[in-house]
C-alpha cells in the first residue's frame, strides 16, 4: 500500500520567544532573544535560561491544580493551541485512529523538588495524594488527552534531547503506514529548578552567563561558544493524513512531514558520534524521497558546547556541504535555550514557520564561525525573502539517540 502524506494542520506554542505561533514568528522575524538571567533559589547568583513569561496556574480549577506541575501546564495550554488551529476539539469520534505522541525527560521537575524538600529538609514522611501524578514524565500527554478525548496511542518519549523529535517521527509513521489519520505530537518541559540547573551545571556544559549581555549567552558553532544554556516551554502540533484532512475541510495547512531517520551512536552515553549523526540523516532523506542538495534548510541541534557542536558540524558537512550553494544551517536554541525533551517539537515548529514565512532563522551570537564547524551558516542575522521547500530539523540526545525529521512546504513535490 502506498505510503499516506502526513501534513500539518494546527501549532502551538509556549517559549521564551513568545506565547503563540505570531508572536514566536515575531521574534524569530527579528531576531529578538528569549534569554535572560534567572535567580535561581538555593543556587548562587544569577543564570542565564530561556525563560516563559507569566504562570498559568490560572487557566485551571482548584481540583485540577494538585495534579499539575508547570510542565503540565504549558504543554496543556500549548497542544490545546494546536488543536485549536487545526479546527478541532474533541477526537472521541477518531476513536482508536487518533493519537498523542510526546516528548518529555523531567516530568515534573518542579512538584519533584518540592517533594524533595518536604521529605529532606522538612521531615514529611508522605507526599500530597496527588504528587504521584504530578510527577510522571507521561502527565503532559495523559492531560492533553483526558481532556481532548484522544483515545487511540498516547505515548511519551524519553530518548533525552531527541525525545519529541521521535514522538514525531513516529506518529509520521503511524499515520504514513495508516495506523492513525490523526495525532497530536510535541513535547513539554519546564527544568529551570535548582535541582536540575546544577545537575546541569555539574556535567560542566552550562555557560556562564555572556557579562556584556546576557541575552547573547547562548553561541551556537561560534569560535566564541562557552556551553548551553536551558530553557523551558512546549510545542505542539497536529499531523493528518493529507486526505483525511481534507474530507473534513481542515482550514489550515502548513505543510508536510516527508520524512523521518532515527538512529543510536552506541557509542558513549555523554558524547556524540559524528557516523551515527550522518546515519540518521541519511536515512531520513531517503525515507522522504529527497537528495541532500534539495534541502534548503538545515535547523541544527548545535547546543554552544565544545566537542558537541563540532561533531554535529562534522556530519552535517558530511551529507549536505559547506559551499554557499549547500543547505543553510543555524542553531535557534542561541535565542531559546536547550528545551531538553521539548526542543526537537520547538525547533520543528520554528522550522515549519520558517518554511511559511520564507524564512532564514537566525544562529544568534554566532560571531565568527569555529573553522571546525565549517558550515553554509545562516549567520547572526535573519534572511526573510528566503524560498524553503525542504527543510530538516535535526536532534541529538544524550545517550545517543538522533532524530532528523524532513519537512516540505505545500509546494514541494512529493
Amino acid at each position: 500500500m502506498p505510503k499516506r502524506r502526513v501534513a500539518i494542520t494546527g501549532m502551538g506554542v509556549l517559549s521564551p520567544l513568545g506565547l503563540s505561533v505570531p508572536e514566536l514568528t515575531a521574534a524569530l522575524r527579528t531576531g529578538r532573544s528569549g534569554i535572560r538571567l534567572l535567580d535561581v533559589p538555593k543556587l548562587p547568583g544569577a543564570y542565564p535560561a530561556g525563560i516563559v513569561d507569566g504562570t498559568f496556574s490560572d487557566r485551571f480549577t482548584r481540583l485540577e491544580q494538585p495534579f499539575l506541575d508547570r510542565c503540565h501546564e504549558m504543554a496543556i495550554v500549548a497542544a490545546r493551541q494546536a488543536i485549536e488551529d487545526a479546527g478541532l476539539e474533541s477526537f472521541a469520534a477518531h476513536g482508536p485512529r487518533a493519537g498523542l505522541y510526546y516528548g518529555n525527560v523531567n516530568g515534573g521537575a518542579v512538584s519533584v523538588q518540592n517533594w524533595c524538600e518536604d521529605v529532606l529538609v522538612h521531615g514529611k514522611h508522605k507526599s500530597r495524594p496527588f504528587t504521584a501524578m504530578s510527577i510522571m514524565s507521561n502527565s503532559g500527554a495523559a492531560q492533553v488527552a483526558i481532556r481532548h478525548k484522544i483515545l487511540g496511542p498516547v505515548v511519551t518519549h524519553a530518548s533525552a534531547c531527541a525525545s519529541s523529535g521521535v514522538a514525531i517521527g513516529e506518529a509520521m509513521r503511524a499515520i504514513a503506514d495508516g495506523y492513525l489519520d490523526v495525532a497530536v505530537v510535541g513535547g513539554a518541559e519546564a527544568p529551570l529548578t535548582a535541582a536540575l540547573i546544577g545537575v546541569f551545571d555539574g556535567t560542566r556544559a552550562l555557560s556562564k552567563a555572556d557579562q556584556g549581555d546576557p541575552s547573547r549567552t547562548c553561541k551556537p558553532f561560534s569560535r566564541d561558544r562557552s556551553g548551553l544554556v536551558l530553557g523551558e516551554g512546549a510545542a505542539f502540533l497536529v499531523l493528518e493524513a493529507e486526505e483525511s484532512a481534507e474530507r473534513r475541510g481542515a482550514s489550515k495547512h502548513y505543510g508536510y512531514v516527508r520524512g523521518y531517520g532515527v538512529s543510536c551512536d552506541a557509542h558513549h552515553i555523554g558524547m556524540p558520534e559524528s557516523q551515527g549523526q550522518v546515519q540518521c540523516l541519511v536515512q531520513a532523506l531517503e525515507n522522504a524521497g529527497v537528495k541532500a542538495g534539495d534541502v534548503q534548510y538545515v535547523n541544527a541541534h548545535a547546543t554552544a558546547t565544545d566537542g558537541g557542536d563540532m561533531i554535529e558540524a562534522t556530519a552535517i558537512r558530511t551529507v549536505f556541504g559547506d559551499s554557499e550553494g549547500s543547505a543553510a544551517v543555524s542553531s535557534t536554541k542561541s535565542v531559546h535555550g536547550h528545551l531538553l525533551g521539548a526542543t526537537s517539537a520547538l525547533e520543528c515548529l520554528i522550522t515549519v514557520v520558517a518554511i511559511n514565512e520564507s524564512l532564514l532563522p537566525a544562529s544568534g551570537n554566532i560571531g565568527i564561525a569555529d573553522e571546525r564547524c565549517s558550515l553554509n551558516h545562516v549567520g547572526e542575522r535573519p534572511r526573510a525573502n528566503s524560498q524553503i521547500d525542504v527543510a530538516v530539523s535535526f536532534s541529538c540526545g544524550f545517550g545517543g539517540t538522533n532524530a532528523a525529521l524532513v519537512l516540505g512546504s505545500r509546494r514541494s513535490p512529493l
